[in-house]
């Protein structure tokens, strides 16, 4: 069963972690970031290659 965690209840378990912990979250959340804005920025050098004639061969 999946349950929906607010962001307050987040951010108060977030807050419980010791200072070591949190400044690992803190590098795997900036490293996440980087990976996200990365792969959006590359998305817009791709966007001559969606050719819509070539959405044939997923048919």
């Amino acid at each position: 069963m999946t349950r929906n965690i607010s962001i307050e209840e987040i951010k108060t378990m977030i807050f419980q972690l010791p200072v070591e912990e949190l400044i690992t979250l803190i590098s795997e959340i900036e490293e996440r970031l980087e990976t996200v804005k990365m792969m959006q920025l590359a998305e817009t050098g791709f966007q001559e290659w969606n050719d819509p004639e070539e959405d044939i061969y997923y048919d």
